[in-house]
């Protein structure tokens, strides 16, 4: 539905931070937060895959005047644990 017209009005932000980050640093970060090594098939560039991608938090710091600074480590050691947690998993 259209934010402006919802019987209640909302926004979405994303907050992730605005750095961008390298797929393999990703893979790389869950696998240490996980203690698993990733099963990996390496190819090229796939049609519609782009070179690099990060959020943009523009809207965020203009309407709320808060900047995410969390590194990605840390982010997502964060969920991990959370999501251990929460769903009753272990690694």
């Amino acid at each position: 539905p259209d934010p402006a017209s919802s019987s209640a009005p909302y926004r979405l932000y994303n907050i992730g931070n605005n750095s961008p980050v390298q797929l393999m640093t990703m893979i790389e970060t869950l696998e240490k937060c996980l203690g698993k090594t990733a099963e990996k098939n390496m190819l090229p560039i796939q049609p519609g895959d782009v070179p690099a991608t990060y959020a943009d938090v523009d809207d965020l710091i203009r309407d709320v005047d808060f900047k995410p600074e969390t590194s990605i480590e840390t982010g997502v050691q964060r969920f991990v644990e959370w999501y251990l947690e929460y769903f009753g998993e272990s690694t």
